[in-house]
């Protein structure tokens, strides 16, 4: 993406930032960590994807069971090598049920709702947000917060809701970082608020931040 960016003539390749949102937030430091063209990163609503599924929202995963994740993902991945059927893991549920649980209630209300659902024809809507078992683990080997420090100088902003179950995430990777850094909580702001709720998404500040950032301010 920065390479087709900096070859457009409307863009001045000195002045590109990055945004990511949910998972993204880490793809976003994962790539400024190996590409110093990107001036100033931004996360709203992280999730540190490696984290998620090494040890699950905190750390409620024990070492067993991601052993026992992983030799069932190495175990499908030969079922489907051999022409077997693929299985993909409910990253967020088709159906609620009295004890579902409050973090997957809310990627059901925008995932599963005309908020997030990707609906086409001849298209099941029921697999957004439902990776394939077999590729999802290769998570465990994510680590996007190691060496974040070295995107210093570069400004880095992370954003997330007071009230966020990923918040952990915003805090894990602003204590690592270096500097320029800041952390923004929305007031009476969850996780998935900030994907879509246009009077809750801080976009003044988001604007305020790369405006100073890529100006070099």
């Amino acid at each position: 993406a920065v390479d087709f960016l900096s070859t457009q003539s409307f863009v001045d390749p000195q002045r590109i930032g990055g945004l990511g949102i949910c998972g993204s937030g880490s793809f976003v430091i994962s790539a400024a960590k190996i590409d110093p063209r990107i001036k100033a990163i931004a996360t709203v609503s992280m999730y540190d994807m490696g984290a998620a599924a090494r040890q699950g929202l905190n750390h409620a995963q024990s070492l067993e069971q991601r052993r026992q994740m992983i030799k069932a993902a190495t175990d499908q991945r030969l079922v489907e090598f051999n022409g077997g059927p693929a299985v993909h893991v409910p990253g967020t549920v088709n159906k609620l049920e009295a004890d579902t649980s409050e973090v997957q209630r809310e990627f059901f209300d925008f995932y599963r709702t005309s908020r997030g659902a990707y609906t086409a024809e001849g298209e099941r809507s029921d697999l957004t947000t439902q990776p394939l078992f077999s590729s999802l683990v290769k998570f465990v080997n994510f680590y996007p917060f190691n060496d974040i420090e070295t995107i210093s100088p570069r400004p880095m902003l992370f954003i997330s809701g007071d009230h966020a179950h990923s918040r952990e995430f915003s805090e894990d990777a602003y204590r690592r970082a270096g500097q320029p850094k800041e952390r923004y909580w929305v007031k009476d702001a969850g996780h998935v608020d900030l994907y879509d709720r246009t009077d809750l998404i801080p976009f003044a500040r988001l604007a305020t931040f790369f405006q100073q950032g890529l100006a070099g301010k």
